[in-house]
């Protein structure tokens, strides 16, 4: 891991719905983030929160949202929760821009996560030929 500069670590709470098919969702989401690129630290935390530290000039905290929320992950939605993750989606932004980091960086973020789920295993993929999957 290269040196990061203090101000572009950021540690955030990351909170997850109770009603969800996976009991373990939170579990489930630090496997995922720890091997990810721009992640510097995973952990469990009390109840369905995992507690994530990235670099900012790769990752922002909107762009890990998106990513579990794309992979089927449900983010507790209560007001405080959606009010805290407005404020850091703003101060985030806000501070890369200052930086001037560019936007096109998210794609390249997303295709991370992306790719880390296509090697995973897991129920989503059907292993007949494409001849056997057109067949009704």
């Amino acid at each position: 891991m290269e040196n990061v500069a203090p101000e572009l670590i950021k540690h955030r709470e990351i909170c997850f719905c109770r009603l969800h098919p996976d009991p373990h969702q939170a579990q489930t989401v630090m496997l995922l983030l720890s091997d990810i690129d721009g992640i510097l630290g995973v952990r469990l935390a009390e109840g369905e929160r995992v507690q994530v530290s990235y670099d900012l000039s790769r990752l922002t905290l909107k762009i890990i949202d998106e990513a579990l929320i794309e992979l089927g992950f449900h983010l507790d939605n209560s007001l405080l929760n959606k009010l805290m993750r407005a404020l850091y989606y703003y101060s985030e932004e806000a501070q890369c821009a200052n930086l001037g980091y560019h936007s096109h960086r998210n794609h390249r973020s997303l295709d991370i996560f992306i790719q880390r789920y296509q090697h995973l295993p897991h129920g989503c993929r059907d292993d007949r030929p494409e001849h056997w999957r057109r067949y009704l």
